[in-house]
């Protein structure tokens, strides 16, 4: 697996000679030492991608992850104690931790988008849209309202707008009664037509 990482860029070339171990090595990547690090690369990467491939599941993540373990090593080689423990163990919970950092922030990415999903699909209605449809359909009864005779209308108006009874109505307009019942059966009978309401 390590063949797909990118290489860590160093200066230093490896040492003739017998090879060192992760401890020693990581002692000389504490002193600045490019080759020490480009040696302790190639020992740790394999063991460093496996543990957080098992943590973070993608392959794509899990060599970024990687990648960000072997610089922080190098940034921070200078932090390792051997009286603490191995380089091994130092550099698999670095690694460690940093796989458990990444699944935690994908997590609360997903939470996130949960919770704006959740929020947005709780809400009764859009009220943007909403607006539209009762401005539509305001302006379409306005429109019916015009095909109306004037009598039909001011009839419609008084009983439905202005809330009064039929009775009202015929006193208001000093029509009779029954003639106040047709305009508005008729008006309201125009108004449905044009409005395309079904029964």
């Amino acid at each position: 697996m390590r063949e797909k990482l990118r290489r860590v860029p160093t200066g230093g070339q490896a040492t003739e000679g017998a090879e060192p171990d992760a401890d020693q090595l990581l002692q000389a990547v504490a002193r600045g030492d490019e080759a020490a690090f480009e040696r302790l690369y190639d020992q740790v990467i394999g063991p460093v991608f496996g543990l957080i491939r098992r943590v973070v599941r993608d392959p794509a993540q899990s060599e970024e992850v990687a990648q960000e373990v072997m610089v922080e090593l190098w940034r921070t080689a200078t932090r390792y104690s051997p009286e603490r423990g191995s380089a091994m163990t130092w550099v698999m919970t670095l690694a460690h931790r940093r796989a458990v950092d990444r699944v935690r922030s994908a997590q609360s990415a997903a939470d996130r988008e949960t919770r704006v999903s959740i929020s947005e699909a709780s809400r009764p209605f859009d009220e943007v849209a909403e607006l539209v449809t009762m401005k539509l359909e305001h302006e379409q009864v306005r429109r019916c309202l015009g095909t109306l005779t004037d009598l039909q209308r001011e009839s419609i108006t008084l009983a439905y707008y202005g809330g009064r009874t039929y009775r009202e109505v015929g006193e208001l307009l000093d029509t009779p009664l029954g003639t106040i019942k047709t305009r508005l059966r008729d008006g309201l009978i125009r108004l449905r037509d044009c409005l395309g309401v079904t029964r």
